[in-house]
C-alpha cells in the first residue's frame, strides 16, 4: 500500500491545536454526554473502591448450604475461620453457594482495571509506533505493514491465543487485549503526524535546527492528545467487553477471580431456572460499556474542531 493510500484514510478526529486545549476541555465539561458518562463511571469507581464496606462477603467463599438461592433470600455463610454469619443474598447465590452480589461488586474492580490498563498500554505503544512511522520515513513502510498484518487477524483470536499460551492473569489478559488495539492507535497517530509535520510552526522549528526528538516532544505529540483521549475511551470499553467475553468462554481470568464474565459463565448452565445469575452481571457490564461509550462520544463531539464548528 502506498503512502498516499495510507494518508487518504484520515481519522474522524482531527488534530486539535495545543493552544486550544483549555477551551476544548471547558466545552467538554459542559457537554451532557460527558457529564452523564463521567458521573456513571465515577459511581462505578466508587463502588469498586468501597466494595468491602457495601455489605459484601468474601466473593470466593463456598457455602454448600446456600446454593441456588433466589435474590433477597437469607441464609447462613460459614467463614474460613468457621464462624457462621447470617447473610442476605441480595442477588441470590450460584450453584457453589457463593454470593452473586459480592462477586458482581468485586468484579467491578477487575473490569475497570482491565479496561483502563488496556487503554494505557495500547496508547503508550501506539503513540511510539505512530510517531516513528509518521515522522521517520525509513521505518514507515516496514512498521505499517506489520500493523496491517496484525489488523488482518481478528482481535478475539489474538487474545484467545495469547491467553492460552500464558498463565491466566490480569497482566496476561491486559496484554492480550491491548495488542490488537495497537495497530489502530498507530494508524491514528501516524495520520495525525503526517498532517502536523507540514504545519508552518514545525517547518520553522526544523529551520532553526531543533532536533527531531524535541520537535516530536514539543510540537507533534501535544497536538495528538485530544484525539488519543477519545480513542482511549473506546479502547477502554472494548477492553472491558473483551475481558468479559474471554472469561465467559473460559479462556480469561481463572474462575476463582470474581469477574462479570466468570459469573455469567457459571450461571449459563442454570439460566432457565435462575436467570438472575446472568442478569445482574450483564446489567453491570452493559451499563459500564455504555457509560464509557457515551463519554467517548461526548469527548469526540467537543474535542473535534470539525464537530465544534458544526451548526
Amino acid at each position: 500500500m502506498s503512502q498516499a493510500a495510507d494518508t487518504a484514510e484520515l481519522p474522524e478526529i482531527a488534530a486539535l491545536p495545543a493552544a486550544n486545549l483549555p477551551g476544548a476541555w471547558r466545552r467538554a465539561a459542559r457537554n451532557v454526554s460527558v457529564r452523564i458518562g463521567g458521573i456513571v463511571l465515577v459511581l462505578l469507581a466508587a463502588i469498586a473502591l468501597a466494595a468491602p464496606w457495601l455489605g459484601t462477603v468474601d466473593p470466593s467463599l463456598f457455602d454448600p448450604a446456600s446454593r441456588d438461592l433466589l435474590p433477597g433470600a437469607r441464609g447462613e455463610i460459614t467463614t474460613l475461620e468457621g464462624e457462621s454469619l447470617r447473610h442476605r443474598f441480595a442477588f441470590g447465590s450460584d450453584s457453589f453457594g457463593r454470593d452473586i452480589y459480592s462477586r458482581v461488586i468485586y468484579g467491578t474492580r477487575v473490569s475497570l482495571i482491565v479496561g483502563i490498563a488496556t487503554a494505557v498500554v495500547a496508547l503508550a505503544v501506539g503513540i511510539v509506533f505512530g510517531l516513528l512511522a509518521g515522522y521517520l520515513r525509513a521505518v514507515d513502510g516496514v512498521l505499517m505493514r506489520v500493523m496491517d498484518g496484525l489488523m488482518a487477524i481478528p482481535a478475539i483470536l489474538i487474545a484467545i491465543a495469547l491467553v492460552a499460551m500464558w498463565r491466566g492473569s490480569i497482566l496476561t489478559v491486559v496484554v492480550a487485549i491491548a495488542i490488537p488495539e495497537i495497530p489502530r492507535v498507530t494508524r491514528l497517530v501516524r495520520s495525525l503526524v503526517l498532517t502536523i509535520r507540514e504545519e508552518p510552526y514545525v517547518e520553522a522549528a526544523i529551520a532553526m535546527g531543533t532536533s527531531t526528538p524535541a520537535i516530536m516532544r514539543r510540537h507533534v505529540l501535544p497536538n495528538t492528545v485530544a484525539p488519543l483521549i477519545v480513542q482511549g475511551t473506546f479502547i477502554c470499553a472494548s477492553g472491558i467487553l473483551t475481558e468479559a467475553i474471554l472469561s465467559f468462554l473460559g479462556v480469561g481470568l481463572p474462575p476463582d477471580i470474581p469477574t462479570w464474565g466468570n459469573v455469567m459463565a457459571e450461571g449459563r448452565a442454570q439460566f432457565n431456572e435462575f436467570p438472575h445469575n446472568i442478569l445482574f452481571p450483564g446489567v453491570f457490564l452493559a451499563v459500564t460499556v455504555l457509560a464509557v461509550n457515551i463519554l467517548g462520544d461526548g469527548l469526540r463531539d467537543t474535542l473535534d474542531p470539525k464537530m465544534a464548528h458544526r451548526v
